[in-house]
């Protein structure tokens, strides 16, 4: 895909374009101006491609998409396209404060960015949890999940604390066999 030409955009976009989406919409809050935002960021995105320096393709993206939600939110904020009526001075006064509060909500967020990445990871990782054999999936959710302790998992499950840990000790084998680290990067 790195070196493909125009024949190439349809896959690409059906690849990562619901993905693109979903990250612009968190920062927009906008279905229309993210879907405008996301044409945008889809082929800026794939003109770079050849500059990609695979370093974690997602993480990539994701920042591409943030940065360019975020100058879009700004954008806005500094021309307020609606306005109400009421003379020079009220058009004047109605700018300025749509101006303050555009800064105020688009000032620079690494705080979006983050959590766009952290629910990107986090989807990521409840797929890749779901994946899991059954036998591994039980012991893997209560542990790193929802926190439990081997004694806890142990009367939840009805097994012994040892088979506990062996179960954890072997779906982390499982793991490292089957998942690769640049999948959640």
């Amino acid at each position: 895909m790195q070196d493909g030409g125009p024949e190439q955009y349809r896959p690409f976009v059906q690849a990562y374009g619901s993905y693109i989406y979903n990250t612009v919409y968190a920062v927009l809050q906008s279905p229309h101006d993210a879907e405008d935002v996301t044409q945008e960021v889809l082929l800026r995105i794939y003109r770079s491609l050849p500059d990609y320096r695979h370093d974690g393709f997602k993480t990539w993206i994701t920042r591409i998409a943030v940065n360019r939600a975020i100058d879009y939110k700004r954008s806005k904020a500094r021309r307020p396209e609606q306005l109400a009526g009421g003379g020079a001075e009220a058009v004047r006064h109605e700018m300025a404060e749509q101006a303050a509060i555009g800064m105020l909500s688009a000032a620079p967020s690494p705080a979006a960015e983050e959590v766009a990445m952290t629910e990107e990871r986090r989807r990521l990782l409840h797929e890749r949890v779901n994946g899991l054999p059954e036998h591994y999936r039980e012991v893997v959710e209560a542990f790193y999940m929802e926190e439990k302790s081997y004694d806890q998992i142990a009367a939840q499950t009805g097994l012994e604390r040892k088979s506990v840990e062996s179960r954890l000790y072997r779906a982390r084998s499982w793991m490292r066999r089957h998942w690769r680290k640049e999948d959640f990067e």
